[in-house]
């Protein structure tokens, strides 16, 4: 087989050089329906094809994209991995599916995305929620602690496997690796969210990976830090303890029968990007942030703190909640990640030597607002995050299967107390749930709950019933 670089990408390429006339799916016929819309977007659906003659199968691989996931395997040096195009979500049901067993013993960190906990809900295990350490400093719960994992395994001898998230949004780690080291003497599997993290296989002076401190299985989202498109993932199996043919068994059925190949071709083309990184690219990404950090700093009143991975950057400001810095910047053209209670959330790019990003044009746009004259309309508080010692190991009052036939009620804030919630409550972004399905609602759930609104939080799912200080909870 001819190697090649990026060899989905080039074998699509070189199949809409050839002028193809369809007569297959998708319905656009190579973009000709787009005839008069923007050019550059009928364009790039000439790339939306379908599983054609020599374009491969992601369902049964054995040409470009058999080469293109063998790359991605020798470059992050795993068993196996594969393209997703379904999104980390996918990734994690199919790693949770592919380990546990109905009423399997699993430990998860509590600040887990959702995708995780609904792949908790689908193998119908169940799940003991390690609470994360808060980071005074960021003012945001983060990684789990090593002595708190040793209670639990300790406490629950019986746990099939380990779920962490690593690194979190905002780019802090922890110390997995004596995680792993201690979850592996009891030969119990540790399976990692590390959807922020899959530059980390760069080295110094990222972090290191989870794949390279041992993980049996992570899922990275080339989408969020690497140049592929939207819902654009990658599975890695990393331990000979794992079933392959399980975990393409869950792939085929959660995956969809016709996989997009401008996604599938941009995970090429992101690992190529990853791999062909060079000391000297990076060193010239860090020299650009750094000039950018300088830049920030003489903003009045905004301050830069920086996190264990290297391209991810906080914004505060004196006078403002991160909530209302986010509205100013947008408002300027300038769009960040995220917003909470105190901060945004930059993600810098991962640059080529001598490629320019509109750094300066960021700082241009900024200086143009009169930050002298502005002034929070609300003070925010600290916001509590459940970080008391009674509330570091958690398990749910009812199984998952209980809770699928149990009718429930929306109740005021105060009537809840006490009662057993429903339904998630997830602030979004980050799509953290601060209430589980099962879990016991407390006062410090409610204060939270209450100052998020007050800060001008957005929440996934029954956001008009939050609003109305509401929350789902089971019927006695």
């Amino acid at each position: 087989m001819e190697q090649k670089q990026m060899p989905l990408y080039e074998r699509l390429a070189k199949h809409k050089a050839n002028n193809p006339i369809s007569f297959h799916v998708p319905g656009h016929k190579n973009g000709m329906l787009y005839n008069g819309f923007d050019s550059t977007f009928k364009e790039f659906m000439e790339f939306d094809v379908t599983e054609l003659t020599g374009l491969d199968d992601l369902h049964d691989p054995n040409e470009a994209i058999a080469e293109a996931q063998q790359r991605l395997t020798k470059l992050y040096k795993t068993k196996k991995s594969y393209f997703l195009v379904n999104g980390s979500t996918v990734g994690n049901l199919a790693m949770i599916l592919s380990t546990c067993n109905e009423g399997d013993i699993v430990l998860v960190q509590r600040n887990c995305h959702k995708s995780i906990l609904n792949g908790l809900m689908l193998a119908n295990v169940k799940p003991i929620f390690i609470s994360p350490e808060i980071d005074k400093n960021l003012l945001i719960p983060t990684g789990v602690d090593a002595k708190r994992v040793r209670e639990a395994l300790d406490q629950y001898p019986n746990i099939k496997a380990c779920i962490f998230t690593y690194p979190d949004y905002y780019g802090q780690t922890y110390e997995l690796k004596k995680i792993i080291e201690m979850a592996h003497q009891d030969n119990i599997l540790v399976l990692i969210d590390e959807a922020h993290g899959p530059h980390f296989q760069l080295g110094d002076p990222f972090p290191p990976s989870s794949l390279a401190l041992g993980a049996d299985m992570a899922v990275h989202s080339a989408h969020k830090m690497l140049p592929a498109m939207t819902m654009g993932s990658y599975l890695h199996i990393n331990s000979e303890r794992i079933s392959l043919e399980k975990v393409e068994f869950y792939l085929s059925v959660l995956q969809s029968s016709s996989p997009s190949y401008p996604i599938m071709a941009s995970l090429d083309v992101a690992r190529s990007y990853l791999e062909h990184l060079s000391e000297n690219d990076l060193a010239y990404t860090l020299r650009q942030k750094d000039a950018f950090i300088d830049k920030l700093k003489s903003i009045p009143g905004l301050n830069v703190i920086g996190v264990h991975d290297p391209i991810k950057l906080l914004l505060r400001h004196d006078y403002l909640s991160g909530y209302e810095l986010q509205t100013i910047l947008e408002g300027i053209g300038i769009f960040p990640e995220l917003a909470d209670p105190y901060q945004v959330l930059l993600i810098l790019p991962l640059l080529k030597e001598k490629k320019e990003y509109p750094f300066e044009q960021t700082i241009e746009r900024m200086k143009q607002f009169s930050w002298n004259t502005i002034r929070s309309s609300t003070k925010i508080k600290k916001v509590n995050h459940l970080d008391k010692e009674e509330n570091k190991i958690i398990e749910l009052s009812f199984s998952y299967k209980e809770m699928l036939n149990m009718a429930y009620e929306w109740v005021k804030f105060e009537e809840a107390l006490g009662r057993i919630a429903a339904k998630m409550v997830i602030p979004y972004p980050p799509g953290i749930p601060l209430l589980l399905p099962g879990e016991k609602i407390t006062a410090e759930h409610i204060t939270r709950l209450r100052q998020l609104l007050q800060a001008g939080a957005r929440f996934q799912g029954g956001t008009e019933e939050i609003k109305a200080e509401k929350i789902a909870v089971f019927i006695k």
